[in-house]
């Protein structure tokens, strides 16, 4: 990319923030912003929790949990061993360190300030060289409809651990939401250079954002490549229910279900090498690599992967117009 560009990724959670923290990484320091999932937000013991929000906090910033890939290395739980003790609500881990941004979140918001502003204020407390938009600064609730009744995500995720089967799905107050000012000046800058749709849950993570009304217009009329990084190798998700949604669903877990899924927002896919034999019979551009990520290096590899993607889908167009 060239310098002084910009690159947006969608992220959720835990597979997305390492894909995020691998184009941080790649990229020179301020290069990259992060259009992160607000639909798994709840009010849980009076606090307005921001799960993938805060994952992408934490693991930009250096002090995530790098073996549970959420919540932080340095963490201590005296509020739940009390809450416990108390016969509270305790499905939903909060550790100590956590709660302090969930209180001074919920404090900020009831007295009016926007989601936006916040997080970027803690972003830079945390030390976050890149910039992390929510989707909305409008409440949007992921729900699920299932076996078990009509679900809030965390109820889902959390405290049934995904277990019960899947129907369908709705975002509560999608109609309501609107593109920040500030990713919409992020689309409109001449500096964006690409748009990538992390490896996160396409139904649970990166859906929430495109529910958002105006949002894959903005996204087109950006002009530049959008890429995303397949969730599935050789048909299964590395983590989450991403293959049992789509089961469930109806849909095949393959790399053309997800092609189809995002088809008329993306340019091209990145496909691990499990899956390069689909490539062929994909209607866009495909580049296959290893897109395990278990370390530093392999979140740097694909990072690198959907860049270079993006960077041949631009010069190609480059070569079109001359």
């Amino acid at each position: 990319m060239t310098p002084a560009s910009t690159v947006l990724a969608l992220s959720g959670g835990v597979g997305g923030a390492k894909l995020a923290l691998g184009l941080e990484r790649v990229l020179p320091a301020g290069e990259l912003a992060v259009l992160v999932n607000t639909g798994d937000d709840f009010t849980h013991l009076g606090l307005r929790i921001c799960p993938d929000l805060d994952t992408l906090l934490y693991t930009l910033g250096g002090v995530v949990h790098t073996g549970q890939g959420w919540g932080r290395a340095d963490e201590s739980f005296g509020f739940m061993e009390e809450l416990r003790r108390q016969g509270g609500p305790d499905w939903f881990l909060l550790g100590d360190r956590d709660l302090v941004l969930h209180v001074e979140r919920t404090r900020r918001l009831a007295a009016g300030e926007r989601l936006t502003v916040l997080m970027a204020e803690f972003a830079q407390r945390f030390g976050v060289r890149s910039r992390l938009l929510p989707m909305s600064d409008t409440p949007v609730a992921t729900l699920l409809d299932t076996e078990a009744g009509e679900l809030e995500f965390q109820h889902y995720f959390v405290r049934l651990r995904c277990t019960p089967q899947v129907r369908a799905l709705r975002f509560a107050g999608a109609a309501q939401a609107r593109p920040t000012d500030e990713l919409l000046n992020v689309l409109h800058s001449k500096a964006l250079q690409a748009v990538i749709l992390c490896p996160s849950n396409p139904y649970l993570s990166i859906d929430p954002i495109l529910a958002v009304p105006g949002m894959r217009a903005a996204l087109r009329a950006s002009g530049v490549p959008i890429i995303a990084v397949s969730p599935l190798i050789g048909g299964r998700a590395v983590k989450g229910p991403t293959a049992k949604i789509m089961q469930e669903l109806g849909i095949e877990a393959s790399p053309a279900s997800i092609a189809s899924h995002y088809a008329g927002l993306i340019d091209g896919l990145v496909l691990d090498h499990a899956d390069a034999a689909h490539a062929e019979a994909l209607a866009m551009p495909v580049l296959c690599t290893d897109t395990l990520m278990s370390t530093l290096a392999d979140r740097e590899r694909v990072a690198a992967a959907a860049l270079e993607l993006a960077t041949a889908l631009s010069r190609s167009r480059a070569r079109s117009r001359a």
